[in-house]
């Protein structure tokens, strides 16, 4: 028997019926709040599924795991339009209008030859968004919380570069590893010691500050080396 290919309407009623009154007592029950953790979760678990389409081609996983983000979706943009804020068909539409509106080399007369062309494009235009309206955070403090501590460090290094002054040079990562090196020389590890704690700081936002310079992924990276670690003993186990 053919397994029934459900539409994109077909998912919209589904989580209507979730949330009506005769439907599911747990997905009545769920709030803005009650959901956070489950979009992370869903967006770490796509992460990985990209990985590991990447490394073995299989897709069922990414799929799948693509559903759980767009549930996630739906839900806030239904729990939204209970409340009388906002619709699916908003968001829908909103997103589709940004993209229009920062792409103007594809839908307007501005023109970017490269990546980086349209990046500069890109900030400009965002630039342009802000101007006039009322900021409720700083420009430091509107890159969100929530992000990993790398991702976050390096976001926040690149508008500190762009608003405030230039960071430092790598020269000065090579002497935070002299620091380093120097402080632990023959130190008997103890629970906490606030110097060290402070040097290992500073070598994080130099890290933080290279990859943001070279555009790379700090959160891949580690991860990629964690998963090369597990493998080497595992192998050896």
């Amino acid at each position: 028997m053919e397994q029934k290919k459900y539409t994109y309407e077909d998912f919209i009623e589904i989580i209507r019926m979730l949330r009506s009154e005769n439907g599911c007592p747990w997905d009545r029950e769920q709030t803005h709040m009650s959901l956070r953790p489950c979009m992370m979760e869903e967006a770490a678990e796509v992460a990985a599924a990209i990985r590991i389409y990447d490394r073995t081609g299989s897709w069922e996983n990414l799929r799948e795991e693509l559903g759980d983000v767009l549930l996630q979706v739906v839900m806030h943009s239904r729990i939204a339009e209970e409340e009388g804020l906002f619709t699916l068909e908003d968001v829908v539409s909103e997103v589709a209008e940004k993209m229009v509106r920062r792409h103007p080399h594809v839908f307007g007369d501005v023109s970017a030859e490269t990546s980086v062309q349209v990046l500069q494009n890109w900030e400009e235009i965002k630039k342009q968004e802000k101007a006039g309206k009322e900021q409720t955070e700083t420009p430091l403090r509107e890159i969100p919380v929530e992000l990993p501590a790398l991702t976050r460090a390096t976001k926040v290094l690149k508008k500190v570069d762009r608003l405030y002054e230039p960071q430092k040079s790598f020269a000065d990562s090579v002497v935070e590893l002299q620091k380093i090196a120097g402080k632990i020389e023959g130190m008997t590890p103890v629970s906490y010691d606030e110097e060290l704690s402070n040097m290992v700081g500073n070598i994080l936002v130099e890290v933080s500050n290279i990859a943001r310079i070279f555009k790379l992924s700090q959160e891949q990276i580690l991860s990629d080396k964690i998963e090369e670690i597990i493998e080497k003993y595992e192998k050896n186990a």
